[in-house]
């Protein structure tokens, strides 16, 4: 069984979401959404490494806040930089020797499922790098800066990406060190495999995969659980029923 470390990128300002408190430490149905997005993937039997990557400026409130859930859970802490590349970079430095392929998942993305997260793994194991994503199911203009329709794209073929992401270690590392030398912009860890000449296979994700970027998607996110039936977990999740208690 191929073994798959799991990077978990926190460190955004959250500048969209409108709040002082950052989205990946908001309470969604009782837990911190970061805290849900890294239970689908510790006690996994192929998960030999999860890191959840966090901004400087909060290491003493997360320290604080979440220091038993991290050492119950077995969870490394990395120290993320200015940008989301620079992040992820910090913890592939970090990666464990026995994770044959590494999956970069939004900590903020809780509603993900133990289906998908097999799909995905599946798909990497077989062809080297794999993504979830869903396609477009709407019609999709384009507009000019006065927001004037200016045409209609056709959505054959149109997928929106979603995560996780999971390449083969070795790709995913020669990547990053090449990153500086490709040209255009780079929007995601998937463009960054493309641009190194390596194909990334589609695996059908989910709507519900949201990725929580407004209050609004908050709500969505735990109607979408709340409708979801309890699941036991297979292994030990943290060290308190409601991380709540400890705030």
């Amino acid at each position: 069984m191929p073994k798959f470390a799991v990077i978990l990128p926190a460190a955004g300002k959250s500048s969209r979401f409108g709040d002082k408190e950052k989205k990946p430490y908001q309470t969604l149905d009782g837990r911190a959404v970061w805290l849900r997005s890294a239970e689908l993937f510790v006690a996994r039997d192929d998960v030999c490494q999860t890191l959840l990557v966090i901004s400087p400026d909060d290491q003493e409130m997360f320290e604080r806040r979440y220091r038993a859930n991290i050492l119950f859970m077995n969870v490394q802490v990395v120290m993320g930089g200015a940008e989301r590349f620079e992040s992820v970079a910090n913890a592939i430095a970090k990666l464990n020797l026995a994770a044959e392929f590494v999956a970069i998942h939004d900590a903020v993305r809780p509603c993900l499922t133990a289906e998908l997260i097999d799909a995905v793994f599946a798909a990497a194991a077989s062809h080297g790098a794999a993504m979830l994503g869903v396609p477009i199911a709407d019609t999709v203009k384009t507009a000019d800066a006065q927001k004037k329709v200016t045409g209609t794209v056709p959505r054959d073929g149109l997928w929106l990406a979603q995560t996780p992401q999971v390449f083969r270690r070795d790709w995913l590392v020669d990547a990053y060190a090449q990153r500086a030398t490709f040209q255009g912009t780079i929007t995601d860890d998937a463009q960054l495999i493309e641009a190194g000449g390596h194909p990334v296979h589609l695996v059908a994700g989910e709507s519900t995969n949201i990725k929580i970027t407004t209050k609004a998607d908050l709500q969505l996110a735990e109607a979408i659980l709340k409708s979801r039936p309890e699941k036991k977990p297979k292994g030990p999740i943290h060290p308190f029923a409601d991380e709540q208690m400890w705030r």
